[in-house]
């Protein structure tokens, strides 16, 4: 059990490192080809902050762990909006634009739905997997028209956060430095992190499934933390809330389509009967705390982590088989 711990924390550290790096990279590379602010705050800072869990999740799909796979991506959707907006509607209540949110907020509803129907069969294969990705292009030609030629709100959001990471390489060497660094660092990390964590389950009994929607899954949304987390200190609301949104629209239609292209993947039991309704209720109690009141306020959020708390004792009792 020891060595799988360390193991778990080192891969984690890797992991966390590895995605920063290769945001910072990517982003500063994109400043020195002229790409807008717009378009690296949208797909860059946006999506970026979930290449732990692409990578995590796709060589998982290789190397037939589809539990860890699938697990890690609905885990992941599940803490991002209850654990990590739960939190940051704590330090400071989290504004918000309806108008600058309303296409990304109900993607993230729709999306969720989507995997729904897609599940539905009991596995996502390939052609389930183009779907997935057709969407998710679909969505980014449609962000990027309706920003970039009718100047909606959004638009300055993800402006904004392309400028939230400080400390981006300045010249052309750095970048790509820091963008290979970050690169090679998240493989080594995804391989040692899932070792660990493989190693924990099977110590303790757990599913893979279970160690997948909970500490993989957490695990690998370091990133997403930590740039929500600084925002709100920094009280920008918008920021904290789109980076969560922007990440989970990723997780469902990337990375599980890109895992499920490479991968057939079986959907575990636990998560039809369970953990995507739970996805989906998260999804849309965020939309309705957002649009009623136009703020999540600190009790809504303090109602948000005790969901979560809920969610992993459920995990780990009544849904642990």
């Amino acid at each position: 059990m020891t060595f799988d711990l360390v193991y778990f924390c080192i891969g984690l550290v890797l992991l966390t490192v590895g995605g920063e790096a290769l945001i910072r990279g990517a982003l500063a590379s994109a400043r020195l080809l002229g790409v807008s602010p717009l378009l690296s705050g949208l797909v860059i800072v946006g999506f970026g902050t979930s290449a732990p869990e692409l990578v995590v999740s796709v060589n998982a799909a290789i190397d037939g762990q589809p539990d860890i796979a699938i697990g890690n991506v609905i885990g992941s959707n599940i803490g991002n909006i209850l654990l990590i907006l739960g939190l940051c509607a704590i330090i400071t209540p989290l504004s918000v634009r309806p108008l600058a949110l309303q296409r990304d907020a109900v993607t993230v509803v729709a999306a969720s739905i989507l995997f729904l129907v897609l599940a539905g069969g009991g596995a996502l294969g390939r052609l389930d997997a183009a779907l997935l990705i057709g969407a998710l292009l679909v969505y980014l030609v449609w962000a990027y028209w309706s920003e970039n030629f009718h100047s909606a709100p959004s638009g300055e959001l993800h402006k904004a956060e392309s400028e939230e990471l400080t400390a981006v390489p300045k010249s052309a060497m750095s970048a790509v430095f820091s963008s290979l660094h970050g690169l090679i660092l998240l493989i080594a990390g995804s391989q040692v992190f899932l070792i660990g964590a493989t190693g924990l389950a099977h110590h303790f009994g757990v599913p893979e499934a279970v160690i997948g929607l909970t500490l993989v899954a957490v695990g690998t949304s370091l990133p997403e933390l930590s740039i929500s987390v600084l925002a709100a200190i920094r009280r920008h609301a918008d920021v904290a809330v789109g980076n969560i949104l922007g990440s989970n629209i990723f997780n469902l239609l990337g990375i599980l389509g890109l895992s499920a292209f490479l991968q057939p993947l079986p959907i575990p039991p636990r998560v039809l009967q369970f953990d995507q309704w739970v996805m989906l209720g998260t999804s849309v109690l965020l939309l309705l705390f957002l649009y009623t009141r136009r703020q999540l306020s600190r009790a809504e959020g303090g109602a948000l982590l005790v969901c979560y708390c809920a969610y992993v004792w459920l995990s780990f009792s009544v849904y642990s088989g």
